[in-house]
């Protein structure tokens, strides 16, 4: 059994390195080519930029195996001896926040390196050690204290009943919902400043596209993202009375208003094809399956793994597997999620025009340095939006 598991967790992290492996190699190739889309120096820029982060990914993935057996061989069980508590719920929780505890520290060096060096180097990161000092500490009390209570209710689940995974499915799905319904107006303030938006002008024209569509919005915000970032991204969060609009201030800047409007047609056309609960369902979908596999898991693994088979050594393979089964269907969310973002540019192009969206959709990644060619495997494993020069050719963009 545990060679068995061995093998499956080395083949996911041998299919992430070849496929980066084989995107290095592309772009290398392509960055070699007449510039498309992108500006020349953007062009290099971005091919560049997409190398050294596949060249770090590859690295990441190898810690990652290499804290796969060490949890496997021994963390799990020497975890287990360290954290004594007579409640098992409460053991599964100090337990989980210090598993989750030890991995952040592992990760933190590849967050910091990409941070403070990769996207300084390239022009994208405004970050200060102050505010990413802030900005963790904020994220630790937020898991220690809701991700703590999470553990502690899936624990009593787990111990409540036989069919604990049903139950333990049903509380996480709502638990999702419930966090994209509050994000916008509880989780999102505590990282970023939001404010109405000022220019009127554009606030109406947003208000007259969101009333065309059907969504009422709990009003048009701007945020301060450039203080992290100069990426420009834009979205309308929330659930139900929680939806509202969020606009960077990098994007309003670099956009003139047809092309702003444009893109929000595009937000406009994800919520018009009800995309946010094809996607939810789909992540539902997933989850259930998850919760399925680790809640019927035999006796033997646990076995020969050295540990009880008890709710913070459920909750630990969970977390320690769930991103093989996630790659395992991420081709399937991908290919949905490409088609859903072709009909939102149909929609982003009726409400502006065609010339207005493939203009801004041009802006937006030269400034984002957004390199526009990848290896088929790539776009086929990681993509979530269809390549650029697709996007630009459907509306009618010649590319040369």
């Amino acid at each position: 059994m545990l060679l068995t598991i061995g093998i499956i967790y080395f083949i996911y992290i041998l299919a992430k390195v070849y496929i980066s492996v084989m995107e290095i190699g592309y772009v290398s190739k392509e960055k070699t080519n007449t510039p498309v889309i992108l500006l020349p120096s953007n062009y290099v820029k971005g091919a560049n930029y997409k190398i050294k982060s596949e060249r770090m990914s590859i690295l990441s993935d190898l810690v990652d195996y290499m804290m796969f057996i060490f949890w496997i061989g021994f963390g799990l069980k020497w975890l287990d001896g360290m954290i004594v508590e007579s409640d098992p719920a409460l053991k599964a929780v100090y337990y989980i926040l210090a598993f989750l505890g030890i991995n952040y520290i592992v990760s933190l060096p590849f967050e910091i390196y990409k941070t403070f060096y990769l996207d300084k180097k390239f022009g994208f990161s405004n970050m200060t050690p102050k505010l990413f000092i802030t900005d963790q500490i904020k994220s630790l009390a937020l898991t220690v204290i809701f991700g703590g209570l999470v553990i502690w209710v899936i624990a009593k689940i787990i111990l409540s009943f036989e069919s604990w995974w049903l139950y333990g499915f049903f509380t996480v799905f709502a638990l999702i919902i419930f966090i994209n319904m509050i994000y916008p107006t509880l989780i999102a303030p505590i990282f970023n400043k939001f404010t109405i938006l000022e220019d009127k002008e554009l606030k109406t024209a947003i208000e007259e596209l969101m009333a065309k569509a059907g969504l009422k919005a709990n009003g048009v915000y701007t945020i301060d993202a450039s203080k992290r970032d100069n990426r420009l991204n834009a979205y309308f969060g929330g659930l139900g009375k929680s939806k509202r609009v969020v606009l960077y201030d990098t994007l309003i800047e670099k956009l003139n208003k047809s092309e702003l409007l444009a893109v929000l047609g595009h937000e406009l056309g994800h919520f018009k094809h009800k995309d946010v609960f094809k996607n939810i369902a789909m992540m539902g979908l997933l989850i259930f399956l998850m919760f399925y596999i680790f809640g019927n898991l035999p006796e033997d693994l646990f076995l020969s793994i050295g540990i009880p088979k008890a709710p913070h050594t459920v909750m630990a393979l969970f977390l320690l597997f769930s991103p093989v089964v996630s790659f395992i269907f991420m081709p399937l969310f991908g290919l949905m999620s490409r088609a859903n973002e072709y009909h939102a540019d149909e929609y982003g192009a009726e409400c502006e025009n065609e010339v207005a969206l493939a203009n801004a959709l041009e802006k937006l990644a030269n400034e984002n340095k957004s390199f526009p060619k990848s290896h088929p495997v790539y776009i086929f494993f990681y993509y979530t939006h269809p390549p650029l020069i697709e996007r630009l050719k459907r509306l009618g963009k010649k590319i040369d």
